[in-house]
Parts: C-alpha cells; sequence; structure tokens
C-alpha cells in the first residue's frame, strides 16, 4: 500500500546500483525537504530512541494524514524524507496497517543502516503510527 511517492523513491533505487549512490540519494531527499520551523522543534514533536536529534510534527486534515520533520544529521533528515513519501496523503485510519518494515526492505535500507540509525528509524515509526492511532 505504498503512495505513488514511495513508488517513486522505489524506482530511482533501482536504477542506483551501489549503496553509496543510494545513500546519497537518501541524503539528498532530506536536502530538499523544507526545515521544520524552529517553533516546532519543542520536547512534544522530538522523537526518543535516535541517536541524532529529531523531531516529526504530525498534521490531520479531513482525514488524511501527514508530517512534517528535521533532524540535525544528514542521513536521518533523508529518512524523514523517505517515510513523509511512504505516509504523507494517507487516510489517517490507513497509517497503522502500513507494513513500514517491508516497504523500507525494497529498498534494502536495513541492510545498509548502523543499529542505532535503525533503532531511530523503528522510532519514528512508532511515533507516526501511535498518532496516527489516537487520531483515527
Amino acid at each position: 500500500m505504498a503512495t505513488p511517492a514511495f513508488e517513486e523513491i522505489v524506482e530511482d533505487f533501482e536504477f542506483l546500483e551501489d549503496w553509496e549512490d543510494r545513500y546519497r540519494h537518501v541524503i539528498d531527499q532530506g536536502k530538499a525537504m523544507e526545515p521544520l520551523d524552529d517553533a516546532l522543534k519543542v520536547p512534544a514533536t522530538k522523537v526518543h530512541g535516535c541517536a541524532s536529534q529529531v523531531w516529526l510534527h504530525p498534521v490531520i486534515e479531513s482525514g488524511s494524514f501527514r508530517f512534517d520533520g528535521d533532524s540535525d544529521a544528514l542521513i536521518v533528515r533523508g529518512l524523514i524524507a523517505v517515510l513523509r513519501s511512504l505516509y504523507n496523503g494517507l487516510p489517517v485510519r490507513d497509517v497503522p496497517t502500513v507494513d513500514a518494515g517491508a516497504e523500507l526492505a525494497r529498498l534494502g535500507l536495513n541492510d545498509h543502516l548502523s543499529a542505532q540509525r535503525s533503532n531511530g528509524l523503528r522510532a519514528m515509526i512508532e511515533r507516526i503510527r501511535d498518532v496516527a492511532q489516537e487520531n483515527a
């Protein structure tokens, strides 16, 4: 149940042969993302369990889910951009049903992230699911 934006990333990854190119592509995705307003970088939006500073700001409008986010680490900012492509625009009730692990496995991310980054990614996914479940 991936969004068209996520499918586009999957297609891009199919053309990138080595992991370094894929890694750069993830970072570029993060660089292209608008920075989160500093006023939204507060304890309530901070994600715990990440090695770097991470903030996610969910917005639910007319039953649709989206979130903005930011990090002080380029690769994590890129991972936020990837998660945004996976979740943004979905009906809020569908967000918890997304098998993020399986979708991200299509990109091969699980095999190339450090244990700390993988734990942080899981923490971000849990936060997204929790917010959606609270608002479904």
